[in-house]
């Protein structure tokens, strides 16, 4: 499930002919104690919001990958093989190549933040019921369906919840919020790998055999987070439209401003970001996803041993994604730990293809790995393209990784079927290659170009500190030019206000007045 957490903010200077960006934290948190228009803390909204705010799209991430956690038992009750059980992830992919354009659009201009993160909450119940019907009645077309209306609100309602975030925590924290955030989610993607199975055979031993309605019983009681997950919805509306009184604050917009024409104005550096997102995480959910039985064959691992080192890699992101985000923002380099985090996990998808080691070693470097580079990766468009073309960047980003996931999945489930595990993995280092060979061109055309991806975060700094102070001199200049021209313009005492109300009454005043000016004086003393 991709997620779409820029780890900065960037202002645009306009510095003579050269534009510089000046990296502001992006990622801040309001303190509790928030003050109301009054001045003083009510126990308002702003201070209950966080915690429903951060388990808002648990649900979302909890019923993703339902799939994984269930491969052995969907292939079996539902009698498909790998490639169309992988569609079940494709399917939730598609409609995302689209929506990443216009989920951004449809909060700030169609539904506005509450009622939009209200209706794709009941996308997500909608999709998760129906992907469970499918199973009860043992029709697999309508699973697929059910997946696909899941898509249509998981990737929006998480865009959703970010701008919950920057509209209640702008200002201090926000870092740390959105850490919280992707831990959550990532709580739930764990929580979802381990317990699933388990409640599947609580449920075979109910009903006493296996087949399509104990699966469907299990995706249904899954389901159950999602409900959570709308009920807090509706508390974040209730919450937010209580603030919008108490606190005079507005609802919170995503700022993204969607142009198709700015895509021909990307730059290399850009598109190679691109290839680098695509290329990796092409490597990292459809293995996920197909992980808990690869373990169970190749390593013989039991089917709850399989599924605790399948979520391995969402354990370890939980914890190290803020530490991570902060590491990143305190030293900067962004291309050597994008770098790292590539050759880590070509390292571990090698282990796992030609070593019998213990898969844990691999499966750990795995999770810091990715953890690392969603750190370091997101940000970095933010560098190179202008602030008005952020939205647009980070949708079309967003949107070729949903269709490279979808078409990747798909590809995986056929390889799978046809050539085995060792060229499954061999074709995920392929893909890992790719991102490294797009990494090390980025870090050569970032050189010679001058750009300033792999600057250190004191560099940064440094800058940003020499074009605050040329800004704010430009703006000093500005208002005492202000300042000086209002000096030179007459000041109106009470005759010339009576003389300009005269004339605009139509009165005739003698040649010699000026209704312009304080005094009386001839007009050929003005020419």
């Amino acid at each position: 499930m991709s997620i779409y957490y820029p780890e900065c903010s960037v202002d645009l200077i306009d510095l003579g002919n050269a534009k510089r960006f000046m990296k502001t934290p992006s990622r801040m948190s309001e303190s509790t104690e928030t003050l109301c228009c009054t001045g003083t803390c009510h126990g308002c909204a702003s201070c209950e919001e966080p915690s429903h705010h951060y388990i808002c799209d648990f649900g979302s991430y909890f019923c993703y990958d339902n799939p994984a956690a269930l491969q052995t038992q969907v292939q079996r009750d539902m009698k498909v093989n790998t490639a169309q059980f992988m569609a079940l992830y494709a399917w939730y992919s598609w409609p995302n190549v689209v929506l990443c354009f216009f989920g951004g659009f449809l909060i700030d201009r169609v539904f506005g933040i509450r009622l939009g993160t209200i209706i794709f909450s009941i996308f997500v119940c909608v999709g998760q019921v129906i992907f469970a019907l499918g199973a009860l009645l043992n029709t697999f077309w309508l699973m697929n369906m059910g997946r696909f209306i899941f898509g249509i609100g998981g990737e929006s309602l998480a865009v959703a919840q970010n701008t919950y975030a920057v509209s209640w925590f702008k200002g201090k924290e926000l870092n740390l919020v959105f850490g919280l955030q992707l831990s959550m989610a990532r709580i739930g993607s764990t929580v979802n790998m381990n317990i699933m199975g388990w409640i599947y055979s609580k449920v075979r031993d109910l009903l006493g055999y296996t087949g399509p309605s104990t699966l469907g019983l299990t995706l249904m009681i899954g389901g159950v987070t999602c409900l959570f997950s709308l009920t807090c919805a509706l508390i974040l509306a209730y919450l937010d439209k209580r603030a919008e009184k108490l606190l005079c604050k507005e609802q919170g917009k995503t700022g993204e401003v969607i142009k198709l024409t700015d895509v021909k104005d990307f730059s290399l550096s850009l598109w190679l970001i691109f290839v680098i997102c695509v290329c990796y995480y092409a490597a990292v959910f459809p293995f996920i996803g197909l992980g808990k039985v690869f373990f169970i064959e190749k390593f013989k691992f039991s089917s709850q041993e399989a599924s605790a080192i399948n979520s391995i890699v969402y354990i370890i992101s939980a914890p190290m994604s803020p530490v991570f985000g902060l590491l990143v923002d305190k030293l900067g380099k962004n291309i050597i730990w994008v770098l790292c985090a590539v050759i880590t996990t070509l390292a571990s998808h090698i282990m796992l293809a030609f070593t019998f080691w213990n898969p844990w070693i691999a499966m750990c470097l795995l999770g810091v790995a990715y953890s690392l580079l969603a750190c370091a990766l997101w940000p970095m468009v933010a560098f190179v393209v202008p602030e008005h073309q952020l939205g647009t960047a980070y949708g079309f980003m967003q949107s070729i990784q949903n269709l490279g996931l979808a078409i990747i999945a798909i590809a995986a489930g056929m390889i799978l079927d046809t050539r085995g595990y060792l060229f499954l993995e061999v074709f995920f280092s392929a893909c890992v290659c790719l991102s490294l060979i797009a990494v090390v061109m980025l870090y050569f055309v970032n050189h010679l170009t001058g750009g300033d991806l792999n600057w250190s975060a004191k560099k940064r700094e440094k800058l940003q500190k020499v074009a605050a102070t040329e800004a704010e001199e430009q703006e000093r200049l500005r208002h005492q030019n202000e300042d000086d021209l209002a000096k030179l313009r007459p000041k109106a005492d009470d005759f010339s206000l009576r003389n300009k109300y005269l004339s605009k009454l139509g009165a005739q005043l003698p040649d010699n007045y000026s209704s312009y000016l304080s005094t009386m004086v001839h007009r050929s003393l003005l020419k």
